[in-house]
């Protein structure tokens, strides 16, 4: 574990100084945003009321995956996170490819977060082009990113918060409207009415998971936090569980209520679930509200999404395999210029708005789902070589979670499963199209910069061979 050390020195500069309730409402950030309060609404489309199947499983993969991570992040926490740990664990090739694949999904998720704003907001100014809701929140939030690391934890905590308590909220309101208000048109017997509980079957309910994983991306974002936070060990493991309880709390229980009240065919032709139901319990101004918190939700994940992003890309950098100016930091601790690169997704966001308005959001989704599906794959495969590292050393874990190795096993068995099925949803079809030459690409451009690192290294050892003996050397191949 030693040579780690390495790794994480190469990635210094960043400010440690995030706390704990920082670093846990981080990644509720990232991970309750559009894919609940806009996805699920696919997602119902799909499943029917059997989406709370759906997302346990998402929830399960979720589990499994915060627990490989948060194993890796107590034994040595950086930036560089689960890239620098497949670098490391697995291969250089590894590390490479997840940093990348990582880095792409995000991107083009900050994008998906975006231009669902642009789709929020058109509930109060449905004549104002979206895209110029895009451009004005995009400026904000980035500006934002630009300032140092606490600066981003204060809104994105404050951000967060709102947004628990709003869930909260609804719960208590939607499980009394469920089960104290007697009314006779919400209850349990609408899972079975309208096409039944499952009205695609069983595999409309795992064509749902696959939404479901998007919702649930982000979480693994309290890895690279942990690069920047005051004591990672102690901020890792308090994230883990806090985070985990309250993610299965808040999607299973919310999407629980929601199609206990609203009836599908409004569901599907509304906007967000959260402010359907909010218009057939017919509160005054419920809406209203429920679509501010909404709003607020999309742009805290977009906010921790261009955090997360900037840092992978940092981390790339840092490692030889992008410009060495993404790796530069300013005296605030800031990796600017990899923060302006990863604002790229805004910019696809907004072209494919214009020129798809009604398919944006379901297309960016589809596009960042295969580097959200393969990053979540190669965690549970770093974590396998990780444990097996640990045990052929004798290393002692002082964090780890039981049901090694069934659940990485299960956990990386599972999303292969899922990826596969893209293939067959036509919403989706768009993701290995996408992913499969993505990692082509990405392999060939690997093999190209270590082949030429290798022959500028191999050119500057002869040119100090020169200096030294004050002769010409010619290296026989």
């Amino acid at each position: 574990m030693s040579d780690f050390k390495n790794i994480q020195q190469r990635e210094s500069g960043l400010k440690q100084e995030l706390g704990a309730r920082q670093m846990s409402m981080i990644a509720l950030g990232g991970a309750i945003g559009t894919g609940l309060f806009l996805g699920s609404k696919f997602a119902i489309g799909f499943a029917g009321p059997s989406v709370i199947i759906s997302y346990a499983i998402g929830g399960l993969i979720a589990l499994l995956l915060m627990g490989a991570l948060a194993e890796m992040t107590v034994a040595h926490a950086t930036s560089g996170s689960f890239g620098a740990y497949a670098e490391y664990y697995v291969s250089p090739l590894i590390g490479f490819l997840v940093r990348y694949l990582y880095w792409s999904c995000i991107v083009l998720a900050v994008g998906t977060e975006v231009t669902a704003i642009g789709e929020y907001m058109q509930f109060w100014f449905a004549d104002i082009p979206q895209w110029i809701w895009i451009v004005l929140f995009s400026a904000v939030l980035i500006g934002v990113n630009m300032f140092n690391v606490k600066a981003f934890g204060t809104m994105e905590y404050w951000f967060s918060t709102i947004k628990v308590f709003a869930i909260v909220a609804f719960i208590i309101m939607a499980a009394y409207v469920v089960f104290g208000s007697g009314n006779p048109d919400y209850g349990f017997h609408n899972y079975t009415s309208g096409g039944g509980f499952m009205p695609n079957g069983f595999s409309g309910m795992w064509f749902a998971v696959i939404v479901s994983i998007f919702s649930y991306l982000s979480i693994e974002m309290i890895a690279i936090a942990a690069g920047e936070a005051e004591n990672p060990a102690v901020a890792v493991k308090k994230a883990f569980r806090v985070t985990i309880v309250r993610l299965f709390v808040f999607y299973i229980a919310t999407l629980g209520l929601i199609v206990a009240i609203a009836p599908m065919d409004k569901i599907l032709s509304g906007g967000s679930p959260f402010v359907t139901v909010m218009q057939v319990i017919n509160i005054p101004g419920a809406d209203s509200v429920l679509n501010f918190v909404v709003i607020i939700a999309a742009l805290s994940a977009m906010n921790s999404q261009l955090y997360v992003s900037s840092r992978m890309m940092f981390s790339l950098s840092r490692a030889g395999d992008a410009p060495k100016i993404l790796g530069k930091v300013r005296a605030n601790g800031s990796p600017v210029n990899a923060l302006l690169l990863s604002t790229s997704g805004i910019a696809v966001a907004t072209v494919v708005y214009v020129l798809f308005p009604e398919q944006a959001f379901t297309l960016m989704i589809s596009l960042s789902m295969f580097g959200a599906m393969a990053t979540w794959l190669l965690i549970f495969v770093t974590h396998w070589f990780f444990r097996k590292r640990m045990k052929a050393e004798g290393t002692k874990l002082s964090f780890t979670i039981p049901g090694f190795p069934v659940g990485t096993i299960l956990g990386g068995g599972l999303m292969v499963a899922i990826m596969l099925t893209t293939l067959w949803v036509e919403s989706f079809k768009m993701t290995l199209v996408f992913g499969v030459p993505f990692v082509l690409a990405a392999i060939a451009i690997f093999y190209l910069t270590r082949s030429r690192r290798a022959r500028s290294q191999a050119l500057n050892a002869d040119q100090v061979e020169d200096e030294i003996t004050g002769t010409v050397v010619k290296r026989v191949p």
